[in-house]
């Protein structure tokens, strides 16, 4: 992926990541964690990530590709590619760092960057999140943060699809 100047220096390798997380730690910082597919952002993804980015000193999060996207949603998706969807989520205020990941889940990352947060919404209960265990071994904690779930970008396509 090309990265534009519009990330406003947001955008991290996964080896930047790596030093940007072991120099939080040095600083007795606290790192959160969260991912997702943004690929039609509404309030409820932004509400998501205020909250998880008062938990600590910086918010990480981790974009799903456009070809891990389309594992998850099927054909026809994602609405807009990865850069797009990076670009907008590095816009947000309280976005400090984001990368992009193409594996099917985000215990890689997780497991290279030990954030102490790993933050997922509300359509997911502690028990219920698929890295948990992940995070619990190396000592992090799960946190369930934003509203509860009424919107998604699914939703939202299904809906503008049915108007005249």
């Amino acid at each position: 992926m090309r990265i534009s100047a519009d990330l406003q220096g947001k955008y991290k390798s996964l080896a930047e990541l790596k030093g940007i997380a072991r120099a939080l730690k040095e600083q007795n910082k606290t790192l959160v964690f969260a991912n997702g597919c943004f690929d039609i952002v509404h309030v409820g993804h932004i509400r998501y990530l205020r909250e998880a980015a008062a938990y600590g000193d910086a918010l990480l999060v981790a974009v799903n590709s456009d070809a891990s996207v389309r594992r998850i949603k099927g054909p026809g998706r994602p609405v807009f590619n990865e850069r797009e969807r990076t670009e907008v989520i590095a816009a947000l205020a309280c976005v400090d760092y984001v990368t992009l990941f193409d594996e099917p889940t985000v215990t890689p990352l997780l497991l290279a960057l030990t954030p102490d947060f790993h933050a997922k919404g509300t359509d997911y209960s502690e028990d219920t999140v698929p890295e948990r265990d992940t995070v619990a071994a190396y000592g992090g904690r799960v946190i369930i943060t934003g509203d509860k779930k009424s919107r998604s970008s699914t939703e939202l396509i299904h809906h503008v699809k049915q108007r005249p």
